[in-house]
């Protein structure tokens, strides 16, 4: 498969997760466990353009597969998902967060002018700390600056050179 634009051969058992490859053996991190369950989406990940709880999805399913995690969304963070969620400080404690992010992501790649009801039936994820209103208005924002209707200025915290945020990720830190 290819997990964040790069050719992956995972020797694993077929009918390992994909969640467990992704943060065991490719130390992919950002994509959280959960319930295990399917139910949280705390481990949702782009699978094909579409947001799948990596959980419920063994590594022979996704043979083949063009897999994105958090951590291959934007490099900078500086997708547009990320920079709203940013602007409208809606991230409370952050477990939850990268799933969020994957399923926003895949929702505005194939609609990038969704509706508030669209945004809510396509974001399932749980968030124990109730980010939902600002998190619909949030993602609604960042079609908008998809689409080039409103632009988001929010990058790294405050001392962070934004080409230096992803350095600091081990995840994300050059080869």
């Amino acid at each position: 498969m290819t997990v964040n634009n790069e050719a992956v051969e995972y020797l694993l058992d077929p009918a390992t997760p994909l969640l467990f490859a992704l943060r065991d053996a490719s130390n992919l991190t950002g994509t959280k466990y959960g319930c295990g369950t399917g139910s949280c989406g705390a481990c949702t990940v782009d699978v094909d353009g579409r947001a799948v709880r990596s959980c419920q999805v063994t590594l022979a399913q996704a043979e083949g597969a063009f897999v994105t995690t958090i951590e291959g969304l934007s490099r900078e963070r500086a997708h547009p998902v990320q920079l709203a969620l940013i602007a409208d400080n809606v991230p409370q404690c952050g477990f939850c967060i990268p799933g969020i992010v994957m399923a926003a992501a895949a929702l505005l790649k194939r609609n990038p002018g969704p509706s508030e009801d669209a945004v809510r039936g396509a974001i399932g994820n749980l968030c124990r700390c109730g980010i939902y209103p600002r998190l619909t208005e949030s993602i609604l924002r960042a079609g908008r600056a998809m689409r080039g209707d409103e632009t988001i200025t929010a990058g790294a915290r405050p001392g962070i050179d934004p080409k230096d945020a992803a350095t600091r990720v081990p995840a994300l830190s050059p080869k």
